[in-house]
């Protein structure tokens, strides 16, 4: 507590010295600012984030912006019981022009990083370093009610509460497919728009974990929502 703290100190600090010489803070920076779906992810974009997970209302006024500009096509999902229990979740049939190999649940936060992520740079990014326009992102799944690992002890995964993505691999417009697994070793093309679009990927979300991580992220990309930008 003691580190966000601080870090919350020096964003006042900063923006209050960059209005004194500006007479305005540009929104990314001021952390007073509503947060935006254009919204780089700077170091306050991240904590407005993050404070989104205990504002719900907040977070999906966003994600019906996101639907209504086209951005996103999500529905609610009912609550439901059992050993993991989901409230305030969606499902995403979409990111806009980019298919998803499936719909996938997910809780607000999650889907709106998601979101930001992938129209203010995954696409694009995706796009110029493959020359083609990016068309579908295939997955392996974002809720499973199971302890890290399977474990049969230890803390819940962040997939028993629908708060991370496993993405596997890219399709693009001229019919070229990139999987994770296959292509991430490459030192050509194809490992190098892997790359770049995980560590572009980072600043959007709490945590991502891909192969470098260990074995068993060797063929997907864990997207999740916990953290402040873990990047392994």
């Amino acid at each position: 507590m003691a580190k966000w703290g601080g870090f919350l100190i020096f964003m006042l600090l900063a923006a209050t010295f960059a209005w004194w010489g500006t007479g305005a803070i540009p929104p990314q920076y001021n952390p007073w600012a509503p947060l935006t779906l254009d919204a780089p992810p700077t170091l306050v974009t991240r904590y407005k984030l993050r404070g989104l997970e205990s504002q719900p209302q907040r977070c999906f006024a966003l994600l019906e912006t996101a639907r209504a500009r086209g951005m996103i096509g999500w529905r609610h999902q009912p609550d439901g019981g059992g050993e993991c229990p989901l409230h305030d979740r969606v499902r995403v049939a979409n990111f806009g022009a980019i298919a998803l190999s499936g719909p996938f649940l997910a809780s607000c936060p999650l889907a709106l990083r998601s979101v930001m992520f992938w129209h203010q740079r995954g696409a694009k990014l995706a796009g110029q370093l493959q020359g083609s326009a990016l068309t579908r992102i295939d997955h392996i799944g974002s809720y499973a009610c199971r302890n890290i690992y399977h474990r049969s002890e230890g803390r819940r995964s962040e997939h028993a509460s629908a708060d991370a993505l496993d993405v596997r691999g890219f399709r693009f417009a001229d019919g070229q497919r990139i999987n994770i697994l296959k292509d991430w070793p490459e030192d050509g093309q194809r490992g190098v728009l892997l790359r770049e679009l995980f560590y572009q990927g980072c600043p959007y979300f709490g945590n991502s974990l891909g192969p470098e991580f260990n074995a068993a992220h060797a063929d997907h990309f864990h997207l999740g929502v916990n953290g402040f930008g873990l990047c392994r």
